[in-house]
């Protein structure tokens, strides 16, 4: 089945671009690895960025390898499969497996409760997959050690079920093959958020049990229309409706219907934010539910984009892409490198990504909790302390924190709401219902993202886009501390920096920063939503 794109005719500026793109033959280009589409600056780093436009072959003598170790492994009584990854690296392989209809655990997270739920399965029954394109992502390694440990006090021997996938010669390949791990190396020629199709999305998913002949046979299918220079190419014209909107409408508020609810949003939102999110530009998707504020209400900051396995058409979005997962996955890909060509910006790089980490680091070697201790509790929030809130700013009250909110977002486009807490916990129900009241009341878009997972995914755009957002980050506190083995910290103290990091960067660029740390975060999120009510009423 061919991918439809089908695109609201109001969208003005949308058949110039597509034009443009297919006179300058940006498609063909792309698939015949042309660094210079994206402008000199960006050569060197698009010239070895260009492998996941041919993933067919590599999948081809991938799936067997893939289907061998899947065998064997469940011939020793191995049916649990674990994967520790963080953005690229495991955001694929999620929607990729909910697709398929298979079971696929997934850590990442830092936050002690998630690690220790995912320690406490049938470790008899279970594998890990370790993935890390540079091999030296901080959760990921420490992921790995604790994994490694449990695996160990309970008998089984780690390398026996450790099975690793990062690229060729990074530090994690060569130590696991000395330790005699199971590697899967991947093509360095692709980036994270662009590995869907490569051994970061297959190895995983296949070995949880997914079709995999059939996922990369559908994005195989549509390859020659995608790479065509024509008007009727769907990615070029999923990319210049996404450009007519640019730069007013540049959050895109991303529905699935019943036919697509693979959680493809998600993986979306990496691709597109990291991508885009620099050099003060950026194309912000927001993966929704049905009946988010967002779809009833558009603010003026969005552009409605919906999603289907079938036929497009009847979601009312300026914007509908339907096709198989498979399918829908190259489109995407292309379209958003296409989009690069458009603003003028190198699709492939991630320039602020790395302060957060290194902020993150600094904490970790310091004391990480050192600037929490002196705040006053926030009347009013269940216990809760403010730890930052903009320079100028007083706030003493639930009430005043959400009006200084609203305050705050007069001018803004959206609202990033960094959730540090457990994303299987008791917080969850009540922090999407604060996540729709804030979109309701302060008539914003809301991106609700789980820290640390958010780093790897739209913390790019967070820092480097556009200077138009407001942030509310909610952290846990009295959280029972789990040891990192190899380690002198926790998981706590590990997120606690990871949090206190990217505030601390974000408040350097000028961004507006609310934080607050929850002895008791459901009771906080209920308060927090009591008081926007009380606020609308």
């Amino acid at each position: 089945m061919a991918v439809e794109v089908a695109v609201d005719p109001g969208l003005r500026g949308a058949s110039a671009s597509l034009e443009a793109l297919v006179e300058d033959r940006v498609a063909s280009r792309i698939f015949a690895h042309d660094a210079s589409l994206w402008g000199t600056a960006a050569a060197e780093e698009a010239a070895i960025r260009l492998g996941w436009t041919d993933v067919a072959a590599t999948a081809e003598r991938l799936i067997p390898e893939i289907e061998s170790l899947r065998a064997a492994l469940g011939d020793a009584g191995v049916d649990r499969f674990v994967l520790c990854g963080m953005g690229g690296s495991s955001l694929a392989p999620a929607v990729i497996a909910r697709w398929a209809g298979v079971e696929l655990s997934m850590i990442d997270s830092t936050h002690p409760d998630v690690v220790r739920r995912a320690l406490s399965g049938d470790l008899a029954r279970t594998a890990v997959v370790v993935s890390s394109k540079s091999g030296g992502t901080i959760e990921t390694r420490s992921h790995l050690a604790a994994f490694e440990d449990a695996f160990r006090v309970a008998g089984i021997e780690p390398a026996e079920r450790v099975i690793i996938v990062t690229d060729p010669g990074s530090p994690l390949d060569e130590e696991s093959r000395a330790a005699g791990r199971r590697v899967f190396t991947a093509d360095p020629n692709v980036g994270g958020r662009f590995s869907a199709l490569t051994a970061f999305g297959l190895v995983p998913s296949g070995l949880a049990g997914v079709d995999l002949r059939r996922l990369v046979s559908d994005a195989d299918d549509v390859r020659t229309s995608v790479s065509a220079d024509d008007s009727e190419n769907p990615a070029l014209r999923l990319a210049s409706a996404i450009y007519a909107g640019l730069p007013r409408r540049f959050v895109l508020a991303v529905g699935e219907a019943a036919s697509a609810s693979w959680g493809l949003g998600r993986w979306i939102e990496q691709l597109v934010a990291e991508s885009t999110g620099k050099d003060g530009q950026g194309v912000l998707p927001i993966s929704l539910d049905a009946g988010a504020p967002e779809f009833a209400h558009v603010p003026e900051s969005v552009l409605t984009v919906g999603l289907a396995g079938e036929h497009s058409g009847g979601q009312g979005a300026s914007i509908e892409v339907a096709g198989t997962l498979g399918a829908q996955l190259l489109v995407w890909e292309v379209a958003t490198a296409v989009l690069g060509r458009l603003m003028g910006i190198d699709p492939f790089n991630q320039p602020d990504v790395e302060s957060a980490k290194v902020a993150a680091r600094t904490a970790l070697d310091g004391d990480a909790s050192s600037d929490d201790a002196g705040p006053a509790e926030l009347r009013g929030a269940a216990g809760a302390r403010l730890l930052a809130v903009p320079a100028e700013v007083e706030v003493e009250d639930t009430a005043a924190l959400v009006t200084r909110l609203r305050d705050a977002a007069a001018d803004a486009g959206y609202l990033s709401l960094q959730s540090y807490l457990d994303p299987h916990g008791e917080e969850v129900e009540p922090l999407s219902h604060l996540r729709d009241r804030l979109a309701a009341v302060l008539g914003l878009p809301v991106a609700l993202g789980w820290g640390p997972s958010y780093l790897h995914s739209t913390g790019q755009l967070h820092k480097g886009g556009p200077a138009a957002a407001v942030f509310l980050q909610l952290t846990a506190e009295a959280v029972e501390s789990l040891p990192i083995p190899g380690s002198d910290r926790g998981f706590d103290a590990l997120i606690t920096a990871q949090a206190r990091g990217d505030r601390s960067v974000l408040a350097e660029r000028g961004r507006p920063v609310f934080a607050l740390a929850c002895p008791d975060p459901a009771a906080t999120v209920r308060a927090l939503s009591e008081a926007l009510d009380a606020l609308d009423s």
